[in-house]
């Protein structure tokens, strides 16, 4: 079947990919309009400058070596480099060339992979910044632990030095008591987040058999004053499972977190009620937390909700920092967090623990 050489050409021109002919002298010697097109030069243009001229200068030598190899009869394939737009701007490109030595002539076609590399170019960025605001976290978690042993270790030597012998007062001594064993968990609990942080620079955190209710218990202690006054009601029912394989100090930080929003986030006039449970879906160990507070618009809310600095009200005592050290304990153990909440309905959070 014979063809019309003009149907051949008019496919040349119609492709939106970049084909070209260059000579061995390093001129192009027939291009479509695509090239013209992405570069921003004519055809004159095009034709009458060395091919290096349009690439960026960063990327000469290397194209260079690599068009000696296609000389030599190597194919080139998915070769990256960056062109010069007639106006300054930097074009990314990926070639495959063949060459044809009888007629000392190289056959190439091009992809514009700009906008590939723009994308990847703001994944590092992004990478880069995540990493960075880690670190700032890891240190600022470092001299906040650190910084505050020492006033806590002052308070429990002012305590220690009051005489509750000459206290008549059972009201006071009881106030005394709970001041000290709070002053004591508070103590403990910077010990041990500095003790994490440790295990966590080394990418070693310690993993243990804990039982969920004790946890309960004594994160419930370290705030009893604050549940008592907000008139908090917190519950629990572990009898699908009383044990988790866990980090103890994340997990207390995941009670703490969820029920001190649950009482910041509470709506207004009608007492907090918090429900800790579990469930195994499948074979998959899940801990719950259902409260009946204020709740937001999960849906929207669903990519940003873990968010650092993100908060779900605009309630003045949120920082927008608890739920993403929630959500970090559990990722860093390798489990998953989900979270459903209806606007003054209230929010359930699911956490699916790393099958052992």
């Amino acid at each position: 079947m014979n063809h019309n050489p003009f149907e051949y050409e008019k496919f040349f021109d119609l492709t939106p990919d970049l084909l070209c002919i260059a000579g061995y002298d390093g001129y192009f010697k027939k291009v479509n309009k695509a090239v013209s097109n992405v570069l921003g030069y004519s055809f004159e243009e095009l034709y009458s400058r060395p091919i290096n001229d349009f690439i960026y200068f960063k990327d000469q030598k290397i194209t260079s070596e690599f068009r000696n190899e296609i000389i030599n009869s190597t194919p080139l394939l998915d070769f990256e480099n960056r062109y010069v737009h007639k106006s300054g701007e930097i074009i990314w490109l990926s070639w495959t060339s063949q060459p044809i030595e009888d007629k000392q002539l190289v056959f190439a076609i091009a992809k514009d992979i700009t906008h590939k590399k723009q994308i990847e170019n703001e994944r590092n960025l992004l990478l880069e910044k995540t990493s960075r605001i880690n670190q700032n976290l890891k240190q600022l978690s470092f001299t906040a632990s650190h910084d505050l042993r020492s006033p806590v270790n002052n308070l429990l030597s002012i305590l220690e030095l009051l005489d509750t012998i000459s206290i008549h007062d059972s009201e006071i001594i009881e106030l005394h008591d709970l001041l000290k064993y709070a002053a004591n968990n508070l103590k403990s609990t910077l010990d041990n987040h500095v003790d994490l942080l440790k295990e966590t620079q080394s990418s070693s955190v310690k993993k243990q058999d804990i039982n969920l209710e004790a946890t309960l218990e004594k994160v419930s202690l370290s705030i009893n004053s604050l549940i008592t006054n907000s008139r908090t009601e917190v519950s629990s029912d572990f009898s699908a499972f009383k044990e988790v394989r866990f980090n103890q100090a994340n997990l207390e930080s995941i009670f703490l977190n969820f029920m001190s929003n649950s009482i910041k986030y509470s709506r207004p006039g009608i007492p907090s009620k918090l429900k800790f449970y579990t469930q195994i879906n499948g074979n998959k160990k899940q801990l719950f937390a259902e409260d009946n507070g204020l709740g937001f618009d999960s849906e929207n809310l669903e990519d940003r909700i873990f968010g650092i600095n993100e908060k779900s009200s605009e309630n003045s005592e949120g920082k927008g920092v608890g739920l993403y050290l929630v959500y970090n304990h559990v990722i860093n153990m390798g489990g998953k967090i989900e979270v459903e909440s209806k606007i003054n309905v209230g929010t359930k959070f699911i956490i699916t623990f790393k099958q052992q």
